[in-house]
Formats: C-alpha cells, structure tokens, sequence
C-alpha cells in the first residue's frame, strides 16, 4: 500500500514540474493554457491509475 501512495506522489510531483515548464515557455500564448492543464490532467490520471491499477 505504501509503494502506490508513493508512487502516485511521484508521478504528480514529476509532472507538475512539467507542466510549469511548459506554463513557462508557452505563457504568453493561448496554448500555453492548454498544454498545462493537459499535463495536470495527465498528472492526475497517473496518479490514479497507480492507486487503483496496481
């Protein structure tokens, strides 16, 4: 139990940290707003599927 809590705090920690690298780079543009909320929502989904696949 403890590896999947783990596991899916890393995934999130790893792909947040994406995500405002794009948020960065692509901030000034309309994309910029979807490409982050796509790597939260990818963030998200990972996480979960760590705690509930595995």
């Amino acid at each position: 139990m403890a590896a999947k809590l783990i596991g899916a705090g890393l995934a999130t920690i790893a792909l947040a940290g994406a995500a405002i690298g794009i948020g960065l780079i692509f901030g000034s543009l309309i994309q910029g707003f979807a490409l982050t909320e796509a790597m939260g929502l990818f963030a998200l989904m990972m996480a979960l599927i760590f705690l509930y696949a595995f």
